[in-house]
């Protein structure tokens, strides 16, 4: 059974992150059901670091043809952004300590993201803000391959600014519904 909190993930997955095509890459996993999605139940960092070593173990230990990437999706921790910004400097460390340096890295999403030259309303900063915080396990392997195989890397987070610029108000709060409760 899927909890509410996968749910709201994969809405915004499908909806934000694939139906605007911020990643370009998130697609064909998506149809190819290689995206793994897995609510931490932590309460406290130690928790947490376990969730996020037995997602990276299991990455580890499975074919990149069943699942290409994780989203450990965190509901109820880590709501402060600041503190956010903090456990991924542990989470950074973690795959350090196990040598999975250069085999993955997590990528960030958060209901209230803000990119360091922005200012928290800067509508440039839902591009990265998700209904939960979520630690998104990526492959290296796979995001070589794919940049690779684009033309200008570059001009897709140029493209992601531009996109989320025309989206209306109303646009805005149908898809991010989280953002405005």
């Amino acid at each position: 059974m899927i909890s509410k909190q996968q749910e709201l993930v994969e809405q915004w997955l499908d909806d934000v992150v694939i139906g605007l095509n911020l990643c370009p890459f998130a697609a064909k996993p998506r149809q190819n059901n290689q995206i793994r999605f897995k609510v931490s139940q932590g309460l406290t960092p130690e928790v947490l670091v376990a969730d996020l070593f037995d997602e990276l173990n299991f990455m580890a230990q499975t074919e990149t043809s069943e699942v290409e990437t994780t989203l450990l999706i965190i509901p109820d921790m880590l709501l402060n952004f600041d503190d956010y910004n903090e456990f991924l400097d542990i989470a950074d460390g973690l795959i350090i300590d196990n040598d999975w340096e250069g085999i993955f890295q997590i990528a960030s999403f958060h209901p209230d993201y803000c990119f360091a030259e922005t200012t928290s309303d800067s509508v440039e900063n839902l591009t990265n803000r998700a209904p939960y915080p979520i630690l998104h396990i990526l492959r290296e392997d796979s995001l070589t391959k794919a940049l690779e195989n684009m033309a200008s890397p570059d001009e897709v987070y140029k493209r992601n600014i531009k996109t989320m610029n025309q989206l209306s108000p109303e646009k805005i709060h149908n898809l991010f519904p989280h953002l405005t409760k």
